[in-house]
């Protein structure tokens, strides 16, 4: 369990939804903007978008990822469609002064050392940390020495993977990270998820966990939510007929907000974990469930057997559960037939 800003995280606490903006707003601060206000109208607890220098992650030649050349339909290299999608250090500067004027979390992923420079610098609560660069240990080494809790999504990680990157973190004395369990396709088919990884990463690493979610739809959030999810990150997008990379697989805000008001229902009505009667129950207790009755006229000095006993509603008189403390026992009066039998009428 730590802090990220004035929000606990962890078990017992509200479950901590992250909008994940990205770079759906297609290299525009205004549209950066209307996903601030898109994020604030859904009710989550955190906006998060990626922070990045093309030419420090990815090569001129690299290819894109077959999910990024179907949903854009049409081939480039990694580098010219994400220099589209670039926003610069003073944006960045001007989004969190409108997210601190909005009243919502400012998060980013940096991609690059001299980003994840940056985001310390302007005093960003927390780092996300892609699943792309788990396994990049020079880059978890250097975003641990900030000190801050860390985010750590798990697509395409082994538990081992997950191992390692942990314990580099750990070893440099920082404490506070969380894991996303996440499949890391755009959109991630159903039989894919493997949702019950997100507890075994929980209990092989004693962390606060979470789910990443790329599937269609609000679904899995919320059952991730109902499995005990600390933190729930979800795409989301302004329009999904938009140009880009990430748009197909995001919520539009309507359906952010309603994920949002799903899973708070969810952690409302999982309750504490105590098995016992609600007070809203007491009326339904007392018309639902039986007392002891006589099954025919009884006079007193009479012994009661057990066939003179019945088990009828209302519930307001001597449970049925008591019916040893009856059975044997002298009426100290007349007992009409339907009568509720109190332990006061024997002796």
């Amino acid at each position: 369990m730590f802090n990220i800003g004035n929000k606990v995280i962890g078990d017992g606490n509200p479950t901590f939804i992250i909008a994940e903006a990205g770079v759906n707003h297609n290299g525009d601060i205004n549209i950066a903007k209307e996903l601030v206000d898109q994020a604030v109208f859904a009710g989550v607890d955190a906006i998060k978008f990626q922070t990045f220098k093309a030419e420090k992650l990815v090569t001129g030649y690299a290819d894109m990822a077959e999910y990024q050349k179907h949903n854009i339909g049409h081939v480039s290299s990694q580098f010219n469609m994400l220099k589209k999608l670039e926003l610069s250090y003073e944006n960045f500067i001007e989004i969190q002064k409108y997210c601190k004027h909005k009243e919502i979390m400012f998060l980013s992923t940096p991609f690059d050392f001299e980003s994840a420079d940056f985001l310390s610098s302007i005093g960003m609560e927390a780092f996300k940390i892609s699943s792309g660069d788990l396994t990049n240990i020079p880059f978890l080494e250097h975003i641990a020495r900030f000190n801050k809790p860390i985010i750590l999504s798990s697509g395409m990680a082994t538990l081992a993977e997950i191992e390692q990157a942990t314990n580099v973190i750990n070893f440099l004395g920082n404490k506070e990270v969380a894991v996303l369990h996440c499949t890391s396709n755009y959109p991630a088919k159903l039989q894919n998820v493997n949702l019950n990884a997100m507890n075994t990463i929980k209990n092989a690493f004693k962390v606060v966990s979470g789910y990443s979610d790329h599937t269609e739809g609000i679904t899995i959030p919320i059952a991730a939510t109902a499995m005990g999810a600390n933190i729930i990150e979800k795409h989301f997008t302004i329009d999904k007929s938009m140009e880009g990379p990430d748009h197909k697989a995001s919520l539009c805000p309507l359906e952010l907000k309603e994920m949002v008001k799903a899973i708070r229902n969810v952690e409302m009505a999982l309750g504490t974990g105590i098995k016992r009667y609600n007070s809203s129950e007491v009326d339904t207790m007392k018309a639902a469930r039986k007392s002891i009755v006589a099954s025919r006229y009884i006079k007193a000095g009479e012994i009661i057997n057990l066939a003179d006993l019945d088990y009828k509603r209302p519930g307001t008189g001597l449970s049925p559960r008591f019916y040893r403390d009856i059975v044997g026992k002298k009426t100290n009066k007349d007992i009409n037939i339907d009568e509720q039998i109190a332990l006061n009428m024997v002796e």
